[in-house]
């Protein structure tokens, strides 16, 4: 038996796992900066809640999120290695607020959808 065709199809699910994941990393940054934090802190910290984030993706998210408004930053140089630490900003709150609410109602639709349940 060929095991090609099992291999192209998990590299197909591979590709669209990472689609899926793709805006929950918005989210979940919008989540987890509540609290100022740096790159490498909210790596962990995503990694932590079994959001995987590979840090050539986060960072230039980061900075598209903050020109977009959606997080501010400061630079802490008190230590001896200048830190950025990111933060939501007022708009970033209610974003995320929208964001989750239709997280909320699109994973109780694909639920109804993954059971088979008309709805």
């Amino acid at each position: 038996m060929d095991d090609r065709p099992d291999e192209l199809d998990a590299n197909a699910v591979a590709g669209l796992v990472q689609e899926l994941r793709r805006g929950t990393v918005v989210l979940g940054c919008l989540c987890v900066l509540t609290e100022p934090r740096y790159g490498y802190a909210l790596l962990a910290t995503l990694e932590q809640a079994g959001l995987a984030v590979d840090a050539n993706t986060l960072y230039p998210l980061l900075r598209r999120l903050e020109k977009q408004g959606l997080l501010t930053s400061e630079w802490n140089t008190d230590e001896a290695r200048p830190r950025k630490f990111y933060v939501v900003s007022p708009l970033g709150s209610r974003v995320r607020e929208a964001l989750a609410a239709e997280w909320a109602d699109l994973n109780r639709h694909l639920d109804t959808v993954i059971q088979g349940v008309k709805p």
